[in-house]
């Protein structure tokens, strides 16, 4: 766990460097586009839709009902509002997670590299394919994961634990690989992934906690429907900013492993060619 601290040390002193903090703003100002357009033409929309479905439902009843018990019944009038965000979260996550992708760990990488790991030798391991099949399949499954669960995030502390290991999850996947594809070759890649499995899921849960404030900055446009878009904004920003610290932690700690993982090769190779020699000491010929 030595590693793990260390390398988030350096990505918190990386990510206040100029450059880290210019990546931010092309993701940010793309996604605030897409979004600003999407809240502009269909936020409303499709709370009018949720409203007319909901209307009646035994489920939508029985929370109104429970916040009624609870004192909470003026939430009913935000009730609607908050599952047509809460439903947008995953495209909002993905849209970010797919151009900090692009454009910032390409970026985090050799900045990284170059001023850390100078003389680790690129094997260029990983693949345009690769990253797309990885990104997308893990999406797909954290979208059904997401809903899947949705009925536990009435329980307050599931509420905060479930998005922080789906987040994690869904980090780990997607950034170890991005981080290793362009130092490690196919077979260091795999098996780094497997040897290091609990230390990246640690790494990726912290960041999903991390991950929450945008989350609730989000969600706390439910109450004010007519700044979301400009909640929206600020929750995207973040949610940059927490995947370029959680790229930099990444690629510290992967890099890190992947150079131990190659210092040791040689020694292993050497112990395995001193064995052969001494077994053909013992049985010549």
């Amino acid at each position: 766990m030595r590693s793990v601290i260390v390398s988030f040390g350096r990505a918190l002193l990386s990510v206040l460097h100029w450059r880290m903090l210019m990546l931010t703003f092309l993701p940010f100002l793309l996604s605030v586009v897409i979004w600003g357009l999407a809240l502009w033409l269909g936020l409303q929309p499709l709370v009018d839709a949720l409203q007319n479905y909901l209307v009646g439902s035994s489920g939508f009843d029985a929370a109104s009902n429970t916040l009624s018990w609870l004192g909470l019944g003026a939430l009913k009038a935000v009730l609607v509002p908050w599952i047509a965000l809460w439903l947008l979260l995953p495209l909002m996550i993905l849209t970010a997670l797919i151009f900090v992708g692009i454009f910032a760990l390409p970026a985090i990488a050799r900045h990284v590299g170059k001023r850390h790991y100078a003389a680790l030798e690129l094997r260029m391991g990983g693949s345009l394919l690769g990253s797309i099949w990885i990104s997308f399949s893990t999406f797909f499954l954290f979208c059904i994961l997401w809903l899947v669960t949705l009925p536990l995030w009435l329980i307050p502390p599931l509420a905060f634990v479930i998005p922080a290991v789906l987040w994690g999850w869904m980090t780990y996947r997607v950034i170890a690989y991005e981080a290793l594809s362009m130092y490690a070759d196919k077979a260091e890649i795999k098996a780094i992934l497997k040897a290091q499995r609990w230390p990246l899921l640690v790494i990726g849960i912290i960041t999903g906690i991390m991950g929450a404030a945008p989350t609730l900055l989000w969600l706390g446009g439910a109450l004010w429907i007519i700044v979301a878009p400009i909640l929206a904004a600020g929750s995207i920003w973040l949610y940059v900013l927490v995947f370029i610290f959680t790229g930099l932690w990444f690629q510290y700690y992967c890099l890190d492993v992947l150079n131990q993982y190659r210092a040791a090769q040689p020694v292993e190779k050497a112990s395995t060619a001193v064995a052969n020699v001494d077994e053909d000491t013992v049985h010549p010929g």
